[in-house]
């Protein structure tokens, strides 16, 4: 087993929780700049978009060194693309791969990815070892033109290492040995089962071939997000992972830093991953908890992050967040309607300051 940056990891491990549609790149790095989880989980990428030259994927794969150790979670069913995919990954200079065999959306799990891999424990298998071969091809010298990855995809990822070569997303230049190719550990995030609880009998599954790590959702795939987190069923599979020099990661409804230790201690874990409980709050993992004045300042600061590396999303994709962070404050209605017709980060500027009275920043001094 090989388990690279995850062995160096400090424990416990309180790490950022990939989560689809919100953990992108600004989000990661105002994150990762507030409060330094961890580790951090990219959004997931589709393998077989990706394969077949859907390069407008690779913006989901945009990172900031001061996000490391940074992982790219990926996700499908074809063997063949998560074998591209991960020799991409390998290319772009994460320091490991994650896969995805827990989405509980319909239009992931019915093509059997995401949590439908549950009901599918061979191919689950044959896909974790189908990434650790690319892993390895790649630190043996294996090219993309060898790998058969389609020419619009190796320009495409060519050119982003290219840019983080000369500078990455905050402008500072990578340090000289970084994108020398090093064998990359492989993880896997999943459920504690699909329709009926299996934790226990899946992580023996998984843990046949060797991931170096595994982070468990406490809910099934028919669960959802509804109920509680089945942290006694995270627990238990804890318990199958120990002496196996597989770590094992819990995740669901941790709500405080101090309930992330508690967690962390009831159930014997090597660490949890957090996800909602960072909405509005990049400081989370400094135990800290935003006064409106630093709520308005980081709602600013993010905003301007998105119009620097996310433009091409549309302003419309930031303003989920900025009802995120003024969330519980006085006069947060107010402000909410105004901050959901902003289409710049002049415009969040504008409404903070207005109320908030905080006058004039810049992103330096936010």
């Amino acid at each position: 087993m090989f388990r690279g940056f995850w062995d160096k990891l400090p424990l416990p491990i309180i790490g950022l929780s990939p989560m689809d549609g919100v953990t992108d790149a600004a989000y990661r790095y105002i994150v990762a700049s507030a409060s330094r989880p961890s580790v951090i989980l990219t959004e997931f990428v589709n393998v077989e978009g990706l394969a077949r030259g859907a390069v407008s994927m690779l913006d989901h794969l945009l990172y900031d060194e001061a996000e490391r150790p940074v992982v790219a979670q990926i996700y499908g069913v074809e063997t063949e693309s998560f074998y591209k995919v991960a020799l991409m990954a390998c290319e772009l200079g994460f320091d490991g791969i994650d896969i995805n065999m827990g989405c509980p959306a319909n239009k992931v799990a019915r093509r059997g990815s995401g949590a439908g891999l549950i009901r599918t424990p061979e191919l689950a298998k044959t896909i974790i070892r189908t990434v650790q071969k690319a892993a390895q091809d790649w630190a043996n010298g294996i090219t993309m033109e060898e790998a058969d990855i389609r020419p619009k995809a190796i320009r495409a990822v060519e050119q982003r290492r290219h840019s983080r070569e000369n500078g990455n997303l905050s402008g500072s230049r990578l340090r000289g040995n970084d994108m020398k190719r090093r064998l990359l550990p492989v993880s896997v995030k999943t459920r504690i089962g699909y329709d009926a609880i299996v934790a226990e009998e899946w992580i023996k599954h998984l843990l046949e071939a060797e991931p170096a790590n595994i982070s468990l959702h406490g809910r099934t795939l028919k669960q959802m997000y509804m109920g509680q987190a089945n942290w006694e069923e995270i627990g238990k599979a804890a318990r199958v992972c120990k002496g196996t020099g597989t770590t094992l990661l819990g995740n669901g409804d941790i709500k405080s830093l101090e309930e992330a230790h508690e967690k962390i201690k009831t159930y014997d874990l090597d660490g949890v991953l957090v996800g909602r409980a960072t909405f509005g709050n990049p400081w989370f993992f400094k135990g800290l908890s935003p006064t409106p004045a630093d709520a308005a300042k980081g709602a600013i600061r993010h905003s301007e992050a998105f119009e620097r590396l996310l433009s091409e999303r549309g302003f419309c994709n930031m303003r989920k967040h900025l009802g995120w962070y003024i969330k519980g404050f006085d006069g947060a209605r107010e402000l909410r309607v105004q901050l959901m017709q902003s289409n710049s980060s002049a415009d969040v500027r504008k409404i903070l300051k207005d109320l908030v009275g905080l006058g004039k920043m810049s992103e330096a001094q936010s």
